[in-house]
């Protein structure tokens, strides 16, 4: 009889994919597969996760896996999106829905909680997160307690996803510190505790009794012998790979919707100044503070792409591989008035789509640079790392080290990194085989390479 492979299974939940991945004791993937679900609509009537169709599917995806004959599934571990809670009864039964973080806050609420808690600023510094309503997902229990009083008092745990999904397997009630710790306003970055207002409130009761990430426990659903991770913030996940392949101080940029620079070793406290420029602090999986900057670049590249063919009677589709011309970039600095904003250009002011597209790679790069720079300041960090959309894009690497000449910047390059992430954390509780240092592709960019194209 074929001797089975030992494997780890990862549920990563993202807002609009939900996926399955296997992973070998190498941690190649072995198998995967992708579904996506119609949204449903809370009481209210805004839209939301369909928590039925996301647990069945939970299922459905184990029992496929358990059916594979050449694997043998050791342990399982899951990522999701964060600020989003499932609360639940004492059976384990939702009792609300998944509400949605871009669910409109009420003013009065808002401004009731602030005024009781020391007011926006004050609060802000000590959760180390700008004012983002129900983004903010502490707020989202603080609203239940006071809008649906009766209901809040049903509640017997309020998990956030990633643990709702271990939860489903496991029936263990956890919390995490990497869900805690990003953006909820219910953590303390001061004390390294709760906020006072979770215990005055009495959600603190709510919350069910935090792990550490490396935490497994055996499965209760039917399978074989297998362990269950209680479960990780996506982000927080995504960033483990580097934090285990690397030991040298780095910023990861992950691009994407947004482009999130995140440096684990800014122990800095937060500013007022920073969060006015949407920066926060988060907690990675070993507890530790995170100074995080974001940038709304995706969407908006894409239609200045859109605009920059249409203006040429190009296809969009070959600007994915253009190539970086240093002599355009030059020119282009040289005769520049201001820097930043591509929508203030006039497209007739440019001879040809290259030279408009570097350009708009310039005002991106040009914006990028002053965000990250907001998590650069006062930390040692010597390499920046880039994954995501833009890690591909030629032009804007080589644009990325000409703006950061002393630092050795790098296009990085895994699969599935949100999900690699979630399988390393639990490891040693698996996997007897060493971990691989070329987990990671790296390609390096350097303003004397850009010099000499």
């Amino acid at each position: 009889m074929k001797t089975r492979k030992p494997a780890i299974a990862v549920i990563d939940v993202g807002k609009t994919n939900k996926k399955l991945f296997l992973f070998d004791q190498d941690y190649n993937i072995v198998y995967e597969r992708s579904a996506r679900f119609l949204e449903t609509t809370d009481e209210d009537g805004d839209p939301c996760e369909n928590l039925e169709s996301l647990r069945l599917s939970v299922f459905d995806s184990l029992r496929s896996l358990f059916n594979k004959k050449d694997f043998e599934v050791k342990a399982i571990n899951f990522s999701a999106y964060g600020a989003s809670f499932v609360n639940i009864d004492e059976d384990g039964n939702p009792v609300t829905p998944l509400y949605n973080y871009l669910k409109s806050y009420p003013e009065n609420l808002k401004n009731q909680f602030y005024n009781n808690y020391g007011g926006e600023e004050a609060f802000s510094l000590c959760t180390a997160s700008p004012v983002l309503g129900s983004l903010n997902s502490g707020m989202q229990l603080y609203r239940l307690k006071y809008e649906k009083p009766q209901l809040f008092e049903c509640i017997q745990y309020s998990l956030h996803l990633p643990q709702y999904l271990s939860y489903l397997i496991s029936c263990k009630p956890c919390s995490d510190i990497t869900s805690i710790g990003c953006h909820t306003n219910l953590w303390d970055f001061q004390k390294n505790d709760y906020h006072e207002w979770v215990y005055t409130e009495g959600i603190s009761e709510k919350l069910a009794p935090v792990c550490s990430y490396d935490e497994t426990t055996k499965a209760v659903f039917p399978g074989n012998n297998y362990l269950v991770g209680i479960g990780l913030h996506d982000s927080s996940a995504a960033l483990i790979p580097y934090m285990v392949n690397f030991h040298e101080p780095f910023i990861l940029l992950s691009t994407g919707t947004w482009s999130i620079s995140l440096n684990p070793f800014n122990n800095t406290p937060l500013t007022t100044e920073e969060l006015k420029q949407d920066c926060l602090s988060y907690l990675h999986y070993q507890g530790k503070p995170v100074k995080a900057s974001r940038l709304f670049s995706g969407p908006e590249y894409e239609e200045w792409v859109k605009l920059i063919a249409d203006h040429f009677n190009q296809d969009s589709i070959k600007y994915r591989n253009i190539r970086f011309n240093p002599e355009i970039v030059f020119g282009l600095k040289k005769n520049e008035q201001s820097e930043g904003n591509f929508l203030q250009r006039d497209l007739s002011s440019f001879s040809t789509d290259e030279e408009a597209y570097h350009r708009l790679m310039l005002d991106i790069v040009s914006q990028q640079a002053r965000s990250t720079q907001l998590v650069l300041n006062g930390s040692p960090v010597k390499r920046l790392f880039v994954d995501g959309g833009f890690s591909r894009n030629a032009v804007y690497m080589n644009l990325l080290a000409m703006a950061f000449p002393t630092l050795e910047v790098y296009s990085a390059s895994m699969a599935q990194a949100t999900a690699l992430g979630a399988a390393l954390a639990i490891h040693t509780a698996w996997n007897k085989k060493p971990l691989s240092n070329t987990l990671i592709r790296l390609q390096y960019y350097s303003v004397a390479q850009t010099a000499m194209l």
